[in-house]
């Protein structure tokens, strides 16, 4: 039975958090440098323990969903973590409270996708999974935008720990709607096997989808978060709001590309066709950028948005392997499959920055971005060479 309505909002709710909590360090940047003695280096590290925690934190948030449901899993992890590492954020008076209160949101927000995901594939049939999900994502996806200019106007507004003390509250008051609205699907009969890790790692369909799974997300995440403002800074000369307004417009496209994998699958005739074309896409605009890393702006801040667009196939890639789990592994398969994506991030972030110290300190601004245009399409090319190898999706599977 489908989830009522309110519930779905709940949830949708709780991915906007976890979305926003994702990406709003940057904004804060100057005052925690100001007001905590956070260096750029303290921060990237409080950035990737967020999704250390996250990833880490999968595998034990599957076994929970096919345990306790999602109403559960997401509400409490979410009031616990979520609420408490704003709290400690709100309170913090060194750079290592940031670490610990980011580890704690890390772990807050790991359920938040995974829980209704977890819904839409044990109670819907699995060829809605991709749309469902893609349209999940791409409500979510608002918190990434409001975590840009709308806190920086509500921290000129209020000041930043009144900020995170509302934040805090706000938090906690999704995992009690979550608590209070959501309902868990049924409960598998005592004939279905209990799941485990090795079960997953025996279903060959999804050991080629996993390379792409890794990379697929990392890249636009790490350009969007991470790099695409020093690129437009240093070899295009943009102002901080020129920045703004070209990360806006990528932001914006990444979330109509998850409104547009639904139709884009049914168009492709399935998920796996949909991604490989999404993907190839990604392939094109990156070749661009390392060839002609010094194009005009206008025509810079088009590859962007292009590139976040056709970046936003990670419900395709979601539905592709769900596709593939019987109902005793869903929970614990589609949170591996999560940990496999949100790892891909963090390892690609920590080991972007080495790569373009060292292509700095060799090569002209264009050409170093360019040699880490270079790094993150290698991995791009072999995991879209490795999907070749997966089979269609299961689509004619009975919902659980």
């Amino acid at each position: 039975m489908p989830i009522v309505t309110a519930g779905l909002v709940s949830l949708v709710l709780a991915y906007m958090l976890s979305q926003f909590y994702r990406a709003f360090l940057a904004v804060l940047a100057p005052v925690l440098q100001d007001q905590v003695g956070a260096t750029p280096g303290d921060l990237a590290l409080s950035s990737g323990l967020w999704f250390i925690a996250f990833a880490l934190m999968q595998m034990p948030v599957g076994a929970s969903l096919d345990r306790f449901g999602p109403r559960r899993t997401v509400a409490w992890l979410l009031a616990v973590g979520g609420c408490g590492g704003a709290i400690l954020f709100a309170m913090a008076g060194a750079p290592w409270h940031l670490h610990l209160a980011m580890t704690l949101l890390g772990i807050g927000c790991s359920p938040a996708l995974m829980g209704p995901y977890y819904i839409f594939a044990r109670e819907y049939p699995p060829a809605a999974f991709g749309m469902l999900a893609g349209m999940l994502v791409g409500f979510g996806s608002l918190g990434n935008i409001l975590g840009a200019s709308p806190l920086v106007w509500v921290i000129e507004g209020l000041g930043w720990r009144q900020t995170l003390w509302g934040l805090a509250a706000a938090t906690l008051m999704v995992a009690a709607l979550v608590l209070a609205c959501v309902r868990d699907p049924a409960r598998l009969g005592s004939d279905h096997p209990q799941g485990s890790l090795g079960q997953i790692l025996r279903l060959r369909a999804i050991w080629f989808i996993l390379p792409l799974f890794a990379v697929n997300y990392a890249v636009t995440a790490a350009i969007r978060g991470l790099w695409a403002a020093p690129w437009l800074e240093q070899v295009h000369g943009a102002d901080a709001t020129q920045i703004g307004r070209v990360t806006l417009a990528m932001g914006l496209a990444m979330v109509a590309g998850s409104f547009a994998v639904g139709p884009a699958a049914r168009l492709a005739g399935g998920p796996r066709r949909a991604t490989m074309i999404f993907s190839a896409v990604m392939i094109a605009v990156m070749a661009v950028m390392i060839a002609q890393p010094a194009l005009p702006l206008p025509v810079i801040t088009a590859l962007l948005v292009v590139l976040g667009f056709f970046g936003s196939a990670y419900p395709l890639l979601m539905a592709h392997g769900r596709s593939f789990l019987p109902p005793h592994l869903v929970g614990r398969g589609m949170t591996f499959l999560n940990m496999v994506s949100i790892g891909g991030v963090g390892i690609m972030q920590f080991a972007s920055r080495p790569v373009y110290r060292a292509a700095e300190a060799a090569y002209p601004p264009a050409q170093a971005f360019a040699m880490l245009w270079l790094f993150f399409l290698i991995p791009l090319v072999a995991g879209f060479l490795l999907y070749f190898l997966t089979p269609d999706a299961q689509t004619d599977k009975a919902p659980a």
